[in-house]
Parts: structure tokens; sequence; C-alpha cells
């Protein structure tokens, strides 16, 4: 019997993990899908590179035909190892706009709001640039200025500046919009995912148990109440009992498909796999909402990308010379945000991500010579997708349906057109003059909207930050599936904890929010909370 149960040792139920058991008479058990985050490639920031085609720590989703996008499944990644997805992303550290999470207090998640969160960003956050009423400088995640800066880095900023684009020296200050170099979640030259930061610490407790190579199949309900979780493990299938309570933190993809299988979702689904209704919710699943990216690469005349870097001598400076060279980089080591004429409100409509390599379907295609890529981003889609079972297998993947640019007014793909446009201003610039080539994609022979719409369709993917599948909000709402104590409707002793409570899709990147909603969420456990 444990105290508490928690399904996924991602980037919330790392931090689950280490709060609940700081108390000695609770008992935690832990459990992950994927293996341990042995793996070097992990731990060396540039190592997210070589993970792309590593499906051993990949759930290697892929979306259902997008109608949008020329028919194609888009590659969805996402983290099956400890440590989830903070363990194979580029650790950009941003926590989106402070209006964001007013939106969200607006849309039903009570105390959900900006001036709320923001003590458990701090709480979270251990700043190399210490501690001011927006930073935490002690906190266990490790967020940290890049050691290695690729030249042609340099010639971004200096370009985005002549574009007539603000500097920022911070993306998390007072202000969201400008252009500057990304800080990222980085201790020592090192990842520092979320099995890093806080479950590396709390593993030597004795009230804390943690099993890899575990596959959540169900959570037991007894008359309406969770009482644990069935899973198979190394070929044998286990039952641990939840004493208090059950926490989902598998992502918007996995915690959905759980509670379908467990009995909770649209009770017409249920169904129709043979499921037993327990809780119609038909939330579970919806609101499906991600960030789609466009890139526009652009050849370099000059051997300075990451294109041209021996993987051997990489890792060999790395690991041999103090964790330094290119090894050191996030490989996205500037950006910015910036506010377009077709921004709704005060906050950027528009993020950016440079790339000093050509990076192509998520670098599983790899083009010849040396060249730059520039990654932008829609922020506030108003297109929203679904995720349904195939089957009441919990090893069979769920379809998902992201429904990009499937809003009615077909303003993401405005947003994404202008974001294209954006790209090439930059990328155009006196800067870039010593190491423009030709460029690649969209292809200099592309000019008008209707080649650029054709582009965007035929190239644009995920920036993996997908969101909002088990919604958080009132009670009363019948598209909510927890409540702003994150607690699943009509069913004790269960809870949802990560990405998929978030209402609507924050303004940036995704991981630093999540582990935020962790922190909130063991206080709410515990009743600690404001």
């Amino acid at each position: 019997m444990y105290d508490y149960i928690i399904v996924g040792a991602g980037s919330a139920g790392c931090v689950l993990a280490s709060r609940l058991s700081e108390d000695p008479d609770c008992r935690v058990l832990l459990l992950e899908a994927g293996p341990r985050d042995w793996h070097p490639f992990i731990h060396m920031p540039a190592g997210l590179a070589k993970l792309v085609n590593r499906k051993g720590v990949n759930w290697d989703y892929s979306t259902a035909p997008e109608p949008a996008l020329d028919g194609r499944r888009l590659w969805w990644p996402r983290g099956k190892v400890l440590g989830g997805s903070s363990s194979i992303n580029a650790m950009c550290y941003i926590r989106g706009h402070a209006r964001d999470y007013d939106e969200w207090a607006a849309m039903g998640a009570e105390g959900w709001h900006w001036d709320n969160v923001l003590r458990y960003f701090r709480r979270s956050e251990g700043n190399s640039r210490g501690e001011d009423a927006l930073h935490g400088g002690h906190g266990p995640l490790s967020v940290t200025d890049l050691r290695h800066r690729n030249p042609l880095s340099e010639a971004f900023l200096e370009a985005a500046a002549q574009a007539g684009h603000p500097a920022s020296d911070d993306f998390n200050g007072p202000r969201q919009d400008g252009f500057g170099w990304y800080q990222a979640t980085i201790r020592d030259g090192v990842r520092c995912s979320a099995a890093t930061a806080y479950l590396r610490p709390a593993r030597s407790r004795p009230n804390l148990s943690v099993v890899t190579g575990a596959m959540a199949r169900r959570v037991t309900i007894e008359r309406g109440r969770a009482t644990g979780v069935v899973y198979t493990a190394g070929g044998r299938a286990f039952h641990a009992a939840a004493g208090r309570e059950v926490l989902l933190s598998g992502g918007a993809i996995n915690s959905p498909q759980l509670l379908m299988l467990s009995g909770i979702g649209p009770a017409d689904e249920l169904r129709r796999h043979g499921i037993g209704v327990l809780a119609d919710l038909p939330g579970v699943g919806g609101n499906l909402q991600d960030h789609l990216d466009i890139c526009t690469l652009q050849r370099c005349t000059r051997g300075l990308s990451y294109d041209s870097a021996s993987d051997l001598a990489v890792a060999f400076r790395y690991y041999l010379m103090g964790r330094t060279g290119p090894g050191a980089s996030n490989i996205a080591e500037a950006g910015g945000f910036l506010r377009s004429h077709l921004a709704e409100d005060e906050r950027p409509d528009l993020q950016f991500h440079f790339v000093p390599a050509q990076l192509d379907d998520h670098g599983r295609n790899r083009l010849p010579g040396n060249g730059y890529t520039l990654h932008a981003c829609g922020l506030r889609p108003r297109s929203r997708g679904r995720l349904s079972l195939v089957s009441a297998d919990a090893a069979d993947k769920p379809r998902i349906e992201a429904r990009y640019l499937s809003d009615p007014e077909g303003f993401d793909l405005k947003v994404l057109l202008e974001a294209v446009r954006r790209s090439r201003e930059i990328l155009a610039q006196p800067a870039f003059a010593p190491f423009r080539g030709e460029e690649v994609l969209p292809g200099a022979q592309v000019c008008d909207e209707a080649g650029l719409v054709a582009f965007i369709r035929r190239k644009a993917e995920t920036i993996y930050h997908p969101v909002g599948t088990c919604r958080m909000g009132r009670t009363d709402d019948p598209d909510t599936v927890v409540d702003p104590q994150l607690r699943v409707k009509g069913i004790q002793g269960l809870r949802v904890v990560d990405a998929s409570v978030m209402p609507r899709l924050i303004g940036g990147n995704t991981n630093a929010p999540t582990m935020m909603i962790a922190e909130r969420a063991a206080d709410l456990i515990l009743g600690q909370a404001a």
C-alpha cells in the first residue's frame, strides 16, 4: 500500500515524487513506462540531435492524416524515459506571458492567475543570474546562460536588430517581446532534466519507490474512488494500491488515454471499445492544442554550422575537456518573440528559434552541406484537435487528430504566413551577408501567397507543445475534466497533473510551466496551497 501512486516520471511526475516524498511518513510509488535516463546523449546538451531516432526513449507518436497539411501524418516525439520530454527537449526555459495565466483564471481555473503561479516558478528555478522579484535563485531546476554560442547565432541576433526588433536579455522578465539568447535548463554544462533536478536527489529516500519499464494499464476504481493502478513490467502484471490518491502525469497524450481505459471519458466512445463507463466526461481527449512550426532554411557559404561538426570531435571535447564546445550547446541558442499586426492584445503572437544547422523533418532528413534554420510558430492557435482510443488495449497508441489550421476563419494560416515573411525578412539582413547561400526552404522561386501556403501545408511540423486534453476549469463546465485543484470530476482520489490540464496553450515553450503546475499541485495535494 502506497499513499500516492504517480503515473509518469516526466516533467510533472518527477516534481511530484520529489515534493510528496519530502515527508518521510508518506509512501510514494512512481511508475515510468520508459527506461532510466542512462544514455550519454541525454546529458550532453547537443546530444538532443542524436536522440531523434532513438525510439527507446521516445513514444514515437504520429498524428492521423492532417487534412490541412496535405494529408500528412506529423511525427510527435514525446519522452519515454525518466525525465520524460525534459530529457529529450531543447532545454529552452520559457514561462509564457503573465496574461496567459490570468486568462486561465478567467476561464475557470481559479487560483492559477499570474500573481499566484509566479511563486511556484520561483520555487522551482535556480537561475545562475541570481534571485529577484521574477526569478528564483535557489530552486532545484538549474537555469543558466549557454556556455557555447555559434557565430551564426550571433549573426542572427544582429540581423534581428537590423530588421528593427528590440533586444532582450530575459524572455521571462518584465517584457517578453524582443530577440536574444535563450537561457536553458543546464547545470555545469549538463542537461538539467526533471529527473536530474528533482528525482535524483530524492532517489535515496526509503519512502520513494521508482519502477521503470512499467506500463500503466488502468486505474482501479471502487465505489467512485481511485484505489490503485494496474501495470505491467517485465512481462508480468501488477496491481499497486493507493491509500490516498492516484496522480496521472503522463502528459497530453498518455493521461487522457489512461483515463479512458479506466472508464472515464466520453461515454459513447468508451462503450464502442467495450469499456464500462464510470464517469461520462466528454472533455477527456478534447481541447487538444499545439504550436505549429514552419522552418526557413538557408545555405551557409562557410563551414561554421553544426552540420559540419564531427560527432566524435564534439563528444571528445565535451567529455574530456570540461563540458565545453559545441557539445554544451542546446542547438536552439537564440530566438525571440514579436507582436505582428495580427496580434489581438499586447502579447507577442510569434516565437522564433534559430538553429545554426540545417533542420528538416525534425533533423531526420539530413541535408548536404552547411546551413542554418529559423523556426517560427504562431503562439495562440485557434484550431482544436482531439485524441481518442483505437482499442481498449493500453499498448495501442491512441488516435491523434491535431486538426492544425482547421479554425473556420483561417486565422492560424494567416499567422504562419506572417511567420514565414518575418523569418525571411530577418535572414535577408546585412548581418548574414558573409554567410548567406541559396534559400533551401521555401526556395527563392516561392514568392506569392499561394506558393507560401503550399509550402506551409507541405512542410509545417509540431514544435512539441501539445496540451489541453484534460482541461481544468469549473466543475459545471461540461468540457472540463479536472477542477482547479486538478481533481478528476466525479472520481475521488484521482488527479491529473501535467500539461494536459492547461485550459489554453501558453505563449512559449511548455516545459517550465508543466513543472510549475506540478509544484503547485504538490501544495494542493498537501493542503498547503494559497
